[in-house]
């Protein structure tokens, strides 16, 4: 592998900055070179949240790309901001039950998951982003599932500690994200 370059794009509070936090901070614990760009405007909730990575084996020589391998689009002002990211090589996954619309860039693949619909039916809205860290984790093969887990140990942790349900239904959750790119083929 040389580089992975992973654009996640939601709005501000979906959690997508710390979906970034987290494979970054797994990429750094494994051994591989990071880098993580967020962007987001002043406001924490209600602006497009956008967290720029890259994973790489090598030294990674320039933070910024203008083209993503991976761009995960979790609204529809995310479709509209991030489509200029996608290219004929990139892959889009984007929330069929959030977003009214399909992104129309050419890529490679245009792949519909039912993130937030599966969290808020059959987990609990809060592990929306944990489902996302799964499926970014299953598209990409730039980590391994332990990995991320010992990533989440160290970000979450504490929380873990305090309730340890919470462990379990975040790691439901990561393997849920998993599940639904493996049933899609990617």
């Amino acid at each position: 592998m040389a580089r992975t370059k992973i654009v996640l794009a939601g709005e501000g509070g979906q959690g997508v900055q710390s979906i970034a936090k987290i494979l970054v901070e797994a990429g750094y614990e494994a051994g591989k070179q990071v880098l993580y760009i967020p962007n987001f405007g002043v406001e924490q909730r209600g602006g497009v949240s956008i967290a720029f990575c890259q994973i790489a084996d090598e030294k990674i020589g320039e933070p910024r790309y203008s083209k993503g391998d991976i761009v995960i689009m979790l609204s529809d002002r995310a479709i509209d901001r991030c489509s200029t990211y996608a290219d004929k090589n990139s892959t889009i996954i984007y929330d069929t039950s959030v977003c009214t619309k399909k992104p129309t860039c050419e890529c490679k693949e245009v792949i519909g998951i039912d993130a937030n619909r599966i969290a808020n039916e059959e987990l609990s809205s809060r592990v929306f982003n944990i489902i996302i860290l799964g499926v970014v984790l299953e598209a990409t093969h730039v980590l391994e599932l332990s990995d991320i887990k010992n990533a989440m140990e160290m970000a979450l942790g504490k929380k873990f500690d305090a309730k340890p349900e919470l462990r379990e239904l975040n790691y439901k959750a990561l393997e849920m994200g998993i599940n639904m790119v493996k049933k899609a083929g990617v």
